[in-house]
């Protein structure tokens, strides 16, 4: 279907095949310099209420982590976050509606700390 197209357009425009091809490639290659001219922006948010609830749990998401047996302290991602979690589904809904900010393991205790959204 695509040749089909391609084979109109160079009866219809009297165009060669590889004029039809250089605009295309000119035409993709416009686009992506106008698509990197546009800056994108980095919001980080620390409200856990703002937070969009499809990216809580993502890679961008940053929770601290407090280790009660060894007294350390370090910081891990949402992923890492929502398999801490486990089974504890209310407090997986709690997160989710900004109802809590933290949650605790037999060992460990976790807390939201921010979320960097680049768009």
């Amino acid at each position: 279907m695509k040749n089909n197209k391609d084979l109109e357009e160079v009866l219809i425009n009297k165009k060669s095949m590889d004029e039809l091809i250089k605009m295309k490639i000119e035409k993709e290659f416009q686009t992506e310099i106008s698509a990197s001219r546009h800056k994108k922006t980095k919001k980080i948010i620390t409200d856990i209420k703002q937070v969009p609830k499809d990216k809580l749990f993502s890679k961008q998401a940053v929770f601290k982590i407090y280790n009660r047996q060894t007294g350390t302290e370090s910081t891990i991602n949402g992923i890492q976050a929502e398999g801490m979690l486990g089974l504890q589904n209310s407090e997986r809904t709690k997160l989710l509606n900004g109802e809590i900010t933290s949650f605790a393991t037999d060992d460990t205790y976790i807390k939201f700390e921010k979320i960097c959204l680049i768009s």
